[in-house]
């Protein structure tokens, strides 16, 4: 029975190496990754690099659910708003079934964040009146300058064809570019189509009366002429590749009023003269994006309005398709951003409706997704805004250090007293789990969006002494069997099964702390039990692959293994027993009971 035991006890001391080349060769491995990211500190969260933490929490509204699609559709917008403000490394996510928190770092207005990230998104279909490239993509025409009825081809991507069950017609008998508002060589010409259009206004039609005949119905949007020519001025002002006038443009907009917006096509900036909105984005009842199987469009946007909805959207498809470009197109505006431009080559019917055109699934996706939070939306109620300035999150961040260094020389200091050599196996036991966990935050912050904020340091600093904890364990353990006699190397083999025990038990309920206490908290808990649970995964990982493996290599040196005052491990002062020797048992009915220790 003692053979086998023998046999394995030797094969775990004859293979430390082993286990040390493998935490070794991870640690390698992980910091090669954190170097080649170029992500080589954590994140920081708001409270410690400063800037706005904004909480809101979503109620069901207009008979919409608050689920995990609809969630993450709105997060997706707030994402373009927080942007549309210019600012790098913002943050949307999550937090438990209906919360969102928005983080927009390093002192940006609070009050500009929470009306862009706080309000339910607007949704409407306008029709096109002028588009033009802006900016840097507003490329001089042959004769001067572009005009401003001028929009990509119909049928691209960015300027798709809509119809209702069959495909569109081809794009030059749909609409022609060539047919378009011809291009000029002075801006006073340019000024003179956009009055044009504005003066139409209520009809997409480029003129006052449109094809067949009929006149234009009034509608709210008739403007006088000191608001057209704010309205022309607006627009021949407007560079969307600006972001502050990307963001104000078409800002407060009224559904029933003319406005200029920004979107893009392809990667390039476009501007827009848009006329009233002909339908609301809440009467679009789904939109789905479906692979076109049967044709060469392939993926596509499909639509479905309510009655009111289809009504409205057959009314304004069949203006526009009697119209030029660009004036046939319809803008699909999304607070105040015009996501799509497609064009409209027949009067569409029926309430469904689809948008086609060159679509990567991203692209469609994402239109669907838009779409669809106009349908379903969700209203945001605020529940906590916290401004921190870069300075309180400097002194936040170090305290937290300072109080961790604090944390750490105690404890090196109370293992330097009382375990004297074995402080060093500790100390580089804890110099590895802090590498570990450094490098690993490091990697989780562009992985997960992991930040380390106050809490989550707080962990770590609690992290210390549960990982000392494990080390004392099983020190505590090896002092055991050497006062029972033994030597040290068969001390270090039967210590560590009943530690491994303990530490296994304790590491497993601080885990099980950990994640009950992640799963029922929001917001900034959630950093103090992931950290939490993160070092004491990399604890259990410490000990069994560095802490054991390197006191099998120390009890092999006469310094450790034959009980130096220094070492920790004297017999003499530990109050060992005289060491235990094997004796010859005696043979035949006289030999009496062994000893179970001898045995």
């Amino acid at each position: 029975m003692a053979a086998p035991k023998k046999g394995r006890s030797a094969s775990a001391q004859s293979k430390p190496g082993r286990s040390l080349a493998l935490i070794l060769i991870a640690i390698v491995a992980l910091t090669g990754g954190m170097f080649a990211s170029g992500h080589t500190t954590p994140r920081l969260g708001i409270d410690l690099a400063g800037g706005t933490s904004i909480t809101l929490k979503a109620k069901a509204d207009q008979g919409s659910a608050v689920n995990k699609a609809n969630m993450d559709t709105a997060v997706e917008i707030m994402n373009r708003r927080v942007n549309g403000l210019g600012v790098s490394e913002a943050e949307v996510q999550t937090q438990g079934t209906d919360n969102i928190i928005v983080n927009i770092p390093r002192g940006t207005n609070s009050k500009e964040a929470q009306q862009q990230v706080g309000t339910t998104a607007k949704l409407y279909f306008r029709p096109v009146l002028a588009s033009e490239p802006s900016g840097a993509a507003a490329s001089p025409s042959p004769s001067g300058s572009p005009t401003a009825g001028s929009s990509p081809k119909p049928g691209s991507s960015s300027s798709p064809s809509a119809s209702s069950s069959q495909k569109a017609s081809s794009p030059s008998s749909s609409a022609s570019s060539s047919s378009s508002t011809s291009p000029t060589s002075s801006a006073t010409t340019q000024g003179r189509a956009v009055t044009d259009a504005l003066k139409a206004g209520s009809s997409p039609s480029p003129s006052a009366t449109p094809t067949g005949g009929s006149s234009p119905k009034p509608t709210p949007s008739a403007s006088s002429g000191t608001d057209t020519a704010k309205l022309q001025a607006a627009y021949t002002a407007l560079d969307c590749s600006k972001p502050d006038q990307r963001a104000k443009a078409g800002k407060d907009a009224k559904p029933g009023e003319s406005t200029i917006a920004c979107g893009t096509v392809g990667k390039n900036p476009y501007k827009y003269l848009l006329g009233p909105a002909g339908v609301d984005g809440t009467e679009v009842k789904k939109a789905q994006a479906v692979f076109d199987t049967q044709g060469a469009s392939g993926w596509q946007v499909q639509m479905t309005f309510n009655s009111a909805g289809a009504k409205k959207f057959a009314d304004i498809t069949g203006e526009l398709a009697k119209n030029q470009a660009p004036q046939n197109e319809f803008g699909i505006v999304l607070d105040g951003e015009v996501v799509s431009s497609p064009y409209v080559s027949l009067a569409i019917t029926g309430g469904s409706a689809y948008i086609s055109g060159h679509f990567t699934q991203q692209e469609a996706q994402s239109l669907a997704n838009m779409l669809s939070y106009g349908a379903l939306p969700l209203s945001f109620q605020e529940q906590s805004v916290t401004t921190v300035t870069a300075a309180l999150g400097g002194q936040q961040l170090h305290a937290g250090l300072l109080a961790g260094a604090i944390g750490l020389a105690l404890v090196v200091l109370y293992l330097v007293v009382y375990y004297r050599g074995l402080s060093l196996v500790a100390m580089a036991s804890l110099l590895v789990s802090a590498i570990l966990t450094y490098v690993i935050m490091s990697l989780l912050g562009p992985a997960i969006h992991f930040a380390l904020n106050l809490p989550a340091v707080c962990g770590a600093i609690v992290a210390i002494g549960i990982t000392a904890d494990s080390f004392i364990v099983y020190f505590e353990r090896i002092r055991d069997e050497i006062r029972e006699g033994r030597s040290l190397r068969p001390a270090v083999e039967r210590a560590w099964p009943r530690a491994r025990r303990t530490v296994l038990v304790s590491d497993f309920v601080s885990f099980l702390a950990a994640a009950v206490l992640f799963i029922v908290t929001v917001g900034k808990v959630q950093g103090f039990a992931f950290t939490l649970g993160l070092t004491t995964v990399l604890d259990v990982v410490v000990v069994f692959l560095f802490t054991k493996p390197l006191m099998t290599l120390l009890a092999r040196r006469k310094f450790f293994g034959n009980g130096h005052k220094w070492s920790g491990l004297d017999p003499k002062s530990l109050g060992g027993k005289p060491p235990l020797r094997r004796t010859r048992r005696p043979a035949g009915p006289a030999a009496g009971p062994v000893d179970p220790k001898e045995a």
